[in-house]
């Protein structure tokens, strides 16, 4: 889907319509879930914390989020799937893989099934979807993003490979920022680049990973489409380009990282019990945090105040300089299995400290 938050608030409010909007709150505390793309021109960003979407776009309007909408059009728009595949994988409340290698119904082309099913989604929800159409996850889930908004990417098998030597190395699903800019501190620029290393040398370099990277620049992804997935965590975690120092500037980072978290849970319409808050030193010390919360945690706001506790109350506070923190929230449910009550209590389980 095309920045399905902002998107369905924009359809839903006609004075939203064309005008910069973030989903999120807009507190000091704030951060941003999702952005319109008129706010995307400004360099507004999900996880973006609100100080700094509002300091970018001046005239941005902040939209408290509405989850539930959220997920009832998620279920109208799977079920709209469901007619053409039973093959079908949630990556989140606004993404999913199709396999449609045998369709339940309409012609015996992915592409022009594609096009059906957004035209129909079009139709019926009046939202836009972009796909990317291919023969193997890696190649659909980059052309999904190739001509968005409201856009469709085939590659087939006889373009793979030149297009994936073109592909820079930042829109390899999996390689993040960080990891984007060590390649290309190493000369690796392009999927050509990549494609030049052997798999030793990228497992040498970037672990399990490298492994990963050097299977897709090569077009080899057999991974099939799994309907259903159990989750029993999710999490996100931060290796920064430079040591961070200072409580300020660690809550800074724990509040984009609880707004990634925050976005993962409610794309899978989960919340959880148990939170888990990781800090990485410079000297490679590792220290993990720990609390379960007799309620449900989903918010990017709980989770944030939630990391911040561990932080500040867990153990000791940080002194030395951290290369990496992560949050994991466990003890999953979904929501609606039964109510959720909305005082937040918590009770410290524990903290560790490893040394690797």
């Amino acid at each position: 889907m095309d920045a399905f938050f902002a998107s369905v608030e924009q359809r839903d409010h006609v004075e939203l319509r064309g005008r910069p909007v973030a989903v999120g709150g807009s507190s000091r505390r704030g951060v941003v879930a999702a952005a319109s793309y008129e706010a995307r021109t400004y360099g507004v960003h999900s996880a973006m914390p609100s100080v700094t979407a509002a300091r970018r776009c001046p005239g941005l309007i902040f939209v408290r989020p509405r989850f539930d909408v959220y997920r009832e059009e998620s279920r109208r728009i799977r079920r709209i799937f469901h007619e053409y595949t039973s093959l079908v994988e949630p990556l989140s409340l606004d993404e999913a893989y199709l396999d449609v290698t045998r369709p339940l119904t309409g012609p015996p082309s992915a592409t022009l099934l594609a096009r059906i099913i957004r035209r129909r989604i079009s139709e019926e929800t009046g939202l836009t979807a972009s796909a990317g159409v291919s023969f193997n996850k890696f190649l659909a889930k980059t052309g999904s993003g190739w001509q968005k908004p409201d856009g469709q990417t085939l590659i087939t098998p006889g373009e793979a490979s030149a297009f994936i030597a073109a592909l820079p190395v930042s829109k390899f699903h999996g390689v993040g920022p960080v990891t984007a800019g060590r390649m290309e501190s190493m000369g690796i620029r392009t999927g050509a680049d990549l494609r030049e290393r052997s798999e030793e040398a990228l497992v040498a370099a970037f672990g399990k990973a490298g492994r990963y990277y050097w299977r897709m620049a090569h077009g080899q992804d057999d991974r099939p489409v799994r309907p259903h997935r159990e989750r029993k965590s999710l999490g996100a975690e931060r290796t920064f380009t430079e040591d961070v120092s200072g409580m300020e500037s660690l809550y800074e980072r724990l509040a984009d990282i609880a707004a990634v978290v925050a976005r993962r849970a409610a794309d899978v319409a989960c919340v959880g019990h148990t939170v888990t808050l990781k800090i990485r030193y410079h000297d490679f010390e590792q220290s993990t945090r720990q609390t379960t919360t007799d309620t449900c945690i989903s918010e990017p706001e709980d989770l944030y105040e939630t990391a911040v506790l561990l932080l500040e109350h867990g153990g000791p506070k940080p002194e030395k300089p951290v290369r990496l923190l992560g949050i994991t929230l466990s003890s999953l449910r979904r929501v609606g299995e039964d109510g959720i009550p909305a005082q937040l209590t918590m009770a410290f389980t524990g903290a560790g400290v490893k040394r690797h």
